[in-house]
């Protein structure tokens, strides 16, 4: 049973639900690229292709093209998709969210907010089983839109056809956290699960 008019809760996926390390990739990449791995980091992550490609703006071999051309890599497409996607590991501090959600089933709606391109989506649909937990999940790639852009909070409410005062959203990014708390949405800046289930019981989520 909810408390406080509470109808969904929202949770990042990244770093909250699962973790992972861009560097991961980037030192995979490197051995190719003949670059020290600080360099092939601040070409990819600063040129903006990363940011358009969880936009949805860029297709995965545009995405593909764009960086074997910034970084001269003499791989193919199906050799960079291992070393672009196994990036994504479980803790224990993941499995112990994913357990909170599960039983947060019971009574709300769940639905996952994230900036993610379509090559990790799928690549965390084929590998990992906690995706089924949400009823809703709201991706940058499919409405062209990230965080913390106004449009992508107001989206999530349209799709979820609920008020800002009828959801609860974690995310681990503080900046993400205040523009949806500017819209009214009572939003907490993850900090580990045990934080997060006292966030949301001070929030009137039921916890138990």
């Amino acid at each position: 049973m909810n408390r406080g008019g509470i109808k969904a809760v929202i949770l990042d996926l990244g770093n909250v639900c699962i973790d992972f390390d861009h560097m991961i990739a980037v030192r995979r990449i490197a051995e190719f690229a003949g670059r020290p791995a600080a360099e092939i980091s601040d070409l990819v992550f600063a040129s903006g292709i990363c940011r358009r490609f969880e936009e949805g703006k860029v297709t995965p071999a545009g995405f593909f093209s764009g960086i074997k051309e910034t970084l001269d890599l003499k791989i193919s497409y199906e050799e960079f998709l291992p070393i672009w996607n196994e990036i994504f590991f479980l803790s224990d501090r993941n499995i112990e969210v994913q357990r909170l959600a599960k039983r947060l089933r019971r009574d709300y709606a769940i639905a996952s907010l994230s900036n993610i391109n379509i090559l990790h989506f799928e690549y965390l649909k084929a590998n990992f089983s906690f995706l089924r937990l949400f009823d809703k999940p709201i991706l940058s790639f499919e409405l062209h839109l990230r965080k913390p852009d106004e449009e992508i909070y107001k989206k999530a409410l349209e799709l979820l056809n609920l008020k800002p005062a009828e959801v609860v959203y974690a995310d681990d990014q503080r900046a993400f956290t205040d523009k949806a708390n500017a819209l009214g949405i009572r939003s907490f800046c993850y900090q580990g699960p045990d934080k997060l289930k006292k966030d949301f019981l001070s929030a009137g989520i039921n916890v138990d």
